[in-house]
Formats: structure tokens, sequence, C-alpha cells
């Protein structure tokens, strides 16, 4: 395990390094000039100047890179342009957030995308089967922005159970959790009843059934734990883009997490706030899936990492 996880390790360098390189370069290039952002289209040029000076946006590309390079050496991701705070302490303030819709909108899908999957399973072409897999088609079909603006028609316009946005209470979580979360149930449901079908017709299951388990032990605590594998892959990719990829849930419920923080930085050329970002979701990622791969000795002990 631990020879394993060096290798993963020392793989993940050159990746994030590759992250590092792509995502300054890219920046460089773009259209837009962040002092231009900042401080107007109508500004006094002598001001600009002395911002552009100070920024040192005047300063060759390399030497632009060799000090944002040392700056990521030391823990130092920057400085906002917009709000004039290092990097890294936004980031600390806004990835919470994230983390807790990521894990709320997680649970959901894992609560009811595997229990759709195991109840489909257990009756192919039943009710509960077409049901399970109508959600599932539903799922997958619909973009997330046009799902959480249907929910907030639903829930927060028509029937004022829940605020349309915002942060507070658990109330506020509600709807971009399941908004968040509609894929991976889809996802989580199909996959799920895919292995649990294969599972169900193993000679172990037999076994089981011959010994005299009853159905519901056959069906979790046999079949169930042989069909997570796949299912743990899902979770954890899945995982993994939320805490990386939540923009979208987050601008439409107004949500101050780390990928609304992100938007708002790319709308204002806030260069340091996007390169921090793009590059501390990358180290989120990278780990997610590594610890993705560790669950699987957890869930399946016949998985080796020699």
């Amino acid at each position: 395990m631990r020879s394993f996880i060096l290798r993963r390790v020392a793989l993940a360098i050159p990746t994030l390094l590759g992250v590092l390189v792509v995502a300054f370069l890219l920046l460089q290039v773009a259209p837009g000039d962040p002092v231009e952002a900042m401080v107007g289209e109508h500004a006094d040029p002598a001001t600009v100047a002395r911002i552009r000076q100070q920024l040192h946006l005047d300063d060759p590309l390399a030497k632009r890179f060799v000090l944002y390079v040392a700056g990521i050496a030391r823990g130092d991701l920057g400085r906002s342009y917009v709000t004039n705070r290092p990097v890294a302490q936004d980031v600390r303030e806004r990835f919470p957030k994230t983390l807790e819709l990521a894990g709320a909108a997680m649970l959901l899908a894992v609560l009811i995308g595997i229990s759709l999957g195991v109840i489909s399973a257990r009756r192919p072409g039943g009710w509960a089967d077409r049901v399970a897999i109508g959600i599932s088609y539903l799922g997958v079909s619909f973009p997330v922005y046009w799902v959480g603006l249907l929910l907030i028609l639903l829930f927060a316009v028509t029937l004022k159970w829940l605020p349309p946005s915002g942060y507070g209470s658990p109330r506020f979580l509600v709807l971009p959790a399941l908004t968040l979360g509609m894929r991976s149930i889809a996802f989580l449901a199909r996959m799920t009843r895919s292995a649990m079908l294969d599972a169900l017709r193993a000679d172990f299951v037999r076994t089981a059934r011959a010994k005299g388990v009853g159905e519901w032990g056959v069906t979790l605590r046999h079949a169930l734990r042989n069909a997570l594998i796949p299912v743990v892959t899902i979770v954890g990719l899945d995982f993994g883009s939320y805490l990386t990829g939540s923009i979208l849930t987050e601008t439409v419920f107004s949500w101050p997490g780390l990928g609304r923080y992100v938007v708002n930085a790319i709308a204002r050329r806030d260069l340091p706030a996007i390169q921090g970002s793009v590059l501390f979701l990358s180290v989120v990622f990278v780990v997610v899936n590594l610890l993705t791969d560790l669950v699987y000795a957890r869930v399946d002990p016949r998985v080796s990492y020699s």
C-alpha cells in the first residue's frame, strides 16, 4: 500500500506541474486587460502604467512565470487583484462551503442512486425497475442549470417550501445539493442495477440462498458488496468533479463557494485568483482519486496494489 501511494504521488507531480504551466500560459494569452478590468476603460494612463508595473504585468513572460513558481514553492498563491487579499486566504474561506455542498450532493446521490439500483435489480422489468430507469434517463438528459431553475420554480416560487438561493441554514442546502447530485443519482442507479444483476446470478449467491439466507440478506450482504467496485469508481470521480466543477450550481443558487469565486475572478480578469484556484482544485482532484483507489481495498480485499 505504501509503495502504491508513493507511486501515485510521484505520478501526480508532473501532472500538477503541467496544470500550472497550462493555466499560466492560457491566462497570459487570453483576451482582456486585468488592469483595465480593475480601473475601468477611461482611467488615467499614468495610473494604468503604475498599476501594471506594480503587478509585474510589464515584465517578460518568463520572468513572470519564474516569480509565480517561486511564490508557489513558498506556499504563496499570490494576491487577488480584486479583493487585495492573499488568494490562499480566499480559498480557505470559500472551499469549506464548496466541500459542504459537494458532501451533501454526494450523500443524496449515494443514498438515492444505490437504493434505486438495488430495488430495480431485485425485480427486473417490474414497475420499480421502470421508474428507476426513467429517473436515470431524466437525470442524465437534463442540464444542471436547467434542473436548478426548475427546482427553484417548483419548491421556492410555487410551493414556497425552500429558499431560492443564498447561504445559511440547512434549508438553503437542499436545492443546490439535489441539483448537483442529480446526474450522479442517475449514473449510480444505472451502474448499481447492472452490477447487481451480474452479482445476483453468481454462484456464491445461489450458495447463500441454498444455505437459507434471506432474500434481503443475500441482496445486501453478498450481492451488493461485490457490486460496489464500479460504484465506488463513480462516487470517487463524481465527488472529485463536485469539488472542482460545481461552478454552474453555485452560480445558479448564489452559493458562496470556490466555484463562484472562480467565475467572478474570470469575469474580472483576476489572474492570481484564477491560477491559484485552478492549481488548488487540481491538487484536490488528484487527492480524491488517490483516496478512491485506496477505498477499493476496503470494499474488496481481492484488489491488489502490488
